[in-house]
């Protein structure tokens, strides 16, 4: 690597003081010879070294450098640092999905005989990782209403390792008091982790907040177009460096692609989470006022029970609401299918609006009864609010409120 490679990557890194909208764009970069003014990408699945004193060195661990992209790789690495400045973290370390990075946290950070406390209100697949596989491990899982600070302390055991939330919660915007659980967590000398994929660091920072690991699946506002699957992890050094080695030889890692891809929806990331943000609270608020329908669940709404500690810790409220029709399932499938500009898909953080049933969906592999712990009712609707025309999506909807 030359000198002005390395003065190159160490000055578009070294921007400590620098504003969320200026890391986004800047934090990570890293010029090679070539000059290039748009981030590099390196699809290759290993690296040349000069001598076999060199490739010795590397593989020891003597000298820092690439050796093979499942656990080095300059595309990534330059991703890694962008989250990691954007959520204010030491270090992060990339994934190859959401789901790959909460695995990779349990498996490295706990043992057989460990206890974790969760969140009942979180994605439907992290139930049945905890549920289902972990459990194999011998990590057994609590779960807990997210909104309880009481149940949160009364589940902690003495084997407790991990405190595990979202928040808001999917689908329900569910709030946690993050402060307040990371408190909980340190005084039993537990971890924190927080899954910010509905908020992201332009909205919400939880490492500022006490937690000790800020969780993303990169697929959903990380990108912002629905083009990659990907997730990340970030935290202290400690930590991260416990999950470097799990995914160093797991290889649940990050493709230099999808890190490319990453590191282009970074750079818009404050705009899009305004913009979505600003759609979502007037769609939440109309559609509340809307006949046919029930409740709507947007921590926005002035009546949300907890709407005081949204304007507390986060920026904004986000672009993903829900909402309830009066009806059961064959009221709320005829609502989404009489919808035509919004996508009928599972996935959400796109600048497409998508729609989806989370009770056959996203939570469908839940059991009956942890779906209705969870509040995943069958007139449940949830939608991922894009940036096409506001007047757009609302004719939208109400083609579906016609449909009941």
């Amino acid at each position: 690597m030359s000198k002005g490679f390395e003065r190159e990557a160490r000055i578009q890194f070294d921007l400590p003081e620098a504003d969320l909208e200026t890391l986004a764009v800047r934090a990570g970069q890293m010029r090679t010879p070539e000059g290039e003014h748009s981030d590099a990408i390196f699809p290759t699945s290993s690296f040349v070294y000069s001598s076999a004193r060199e490739a010795a060195a590397r593989f020891g661990g003597e000298e820092p450098g690439n050796i093979y992209s499942r656990f080095t790789n300059p595309t990534v690495r330059a991703f890694e640092q962008r989250i990691a400045a954007l959520e204010g973290g030491e270090r992060a370390v990339a994934t190859a999905s959401g789901m790959a990075a909460i695995l990779s946290m349990a498996m490295s950070l706990m043992k057989c005989g460990d206890h974790l406390v969760c969140s009942r209100s979180v994605f439907g697949s992290t139930v049945s990782l905890f549920t289902k596989y972990i459990s194999r491990a011998g990590i057994e899982t609590t779960f807990v209403d997210p909104k309880d600070l009481d149940a949160w302390r009364q589940a902690i055991r003495p084997e407790t390792r991990v405190l595990f939330l979202e928040t808001p919660s999917n689908p329900l915007a569910e709030l946690t008091d993050i402060r307040a659980v990371a408190e909980i967590a340190h005084a039993h000398g537990a971890l924190l982790v927080v899954d910010n994929c509905f908020l992201t660091p332009a909205l919400q920072r939880p490492l500022e907040l006490g937690a000790d690991i800020v969780m993303h699946s990169a697929t959903k506002y990380l990108d912002g177009q629905g083009r990659c699957v990907g997730g990340v992890l970030v935290g202290r050094e400690k930590e991260m460096e416990e999950v470097f080695g799990f995914i160093r030889t797991g290889g649940a890692c990050m493709s230099p692609f999808n890190a490319w891809v990453f590191l282009k929806g970074l750079e818009t990331l404050p705009l899009r989470m305004k913009a979505h943000s600003e759609q979502a609270l007037s769609l939440a608020t109309w559609l509340q006022a809307q006949e046919g329908i029930e409740k709507v669940y947007y921590s926005g709404l002035p009546d949300h029970p907890q709407h005081a500690l949204a304007c507390q810790q986060q920026r904004a409220f986000g672009g993903v609401l829900a909402f309830e029709v009066k009806g059961g399932k064959d009221a709320a499938w005829r609502f989404i299918d009489a919808t035509q500009v919004v996508s009928i898909t599972g996935n959400l953080g796109d600048v497409k609006s998508t729609i989806t049933h989370p009770a056959t969906t996203t939570h469908g592999r839940m059991l009956v009864e942890e779906r209705a712990s969870a509040g995943i009712r069958d007139n449940l609707i949830r939608l991922s609010v894009g940036l096409e025309s506001l007047q757009d999506l609302q004719a939208d909807l109400a083609r579906g409120l016609a449909a009941l």
